[in-house]
């Protein structure tokens, strides 16, 4: 199974990539906010998912492994095939899908293309239980997350509370949760052991900016 691949870009189609290889041309599927990145001539390096079917075989790319792990996990619920994988991975970043399945929140996982509430309710619940994994495939940051949440360090635990207070507070101030969780990010980056107050006032000023 071909896992990855680095070479040069030779075509960027709209919703495929075609990369040289050493002479041999590849062609994969690929978001388009990964297409969007990638300029013809110029070299790049690709995380690959390979799916064999009887009639065929289909390449998908990825900027990362935390995408492509991702791509993988989403497809373990029930109904949900490469395609809304694809397009999850369109509207939210790894650890933005984590968030979402933690805090079930069906709105921001039902705004990818194709994904409706139903099928939206059946991945925020049957990855509730995988949020381990998922914390994982999303990054380092959001693997400690997970262990935290499981009590491994008291500090991060208070980090992920203050986190979560903050993302529930600007909801409750009418705020769509991605949005929300996005902007507490970004407050947090840089400020070691923020508090709810803190990260609260940094989200919204970075709510009013944007």
């Amino acid at each position: 199974m071909i896992g990855r691949l680095k070479g040069t870009i030779v075509a960027v189609g709209e919703d495929t990539v075609l990369i040289d290889v050493m002479g041999v041309g590849y062609e994969a599927y690929a978001a388009s906010r990964t297409l969007q990145r990638l300029a013809v001539g110029e070299a790049a390096t690709l995380s690959i998912e390979t799916i064999v079917r009887e009639d065929m075989i289909r390449l998908y790319g990825f900027e990362n492994e935390a995408e492509r792990q991702c791509f993988r996990l989403l497809q373990t619920v029930q109904g949900v095939g490469a395609k809304h994988a694809l397009n999850m991975l369109q509207i939210l970043r790894p650890d933005e899908l984590y968030d979402a399945v933690a805090a079930q929140d069906v709105t921001a996982i039902s705004r990818a293309h194709g994904v409706g509430k139903k099928i939206a309710q059946r991945i925020a619940t049957e990855l509730q239980s995988k949020v381990g994994a998922l914390a994982a495939a999303s990054g380092q940051g959001f693997a400690a997350a997970a262990r935290a949440k499981i009590g491994a360090n008291a500090p991060a635990d208070a980090a992920l509370a203050a986190k979560t207070d903050a993302v529930s507070a600007l909801a409750n101030l009418g705020y769509e949760g991605l949005d929300a969780r996005r902007a507490v990010a970004l407050a947090a980056e840089g400020i070691d052991s923020p508090g709810v107050e803190t990260l609260i006032k940094a989200a919204l000023k970075q709510l009013a900016a944007a």
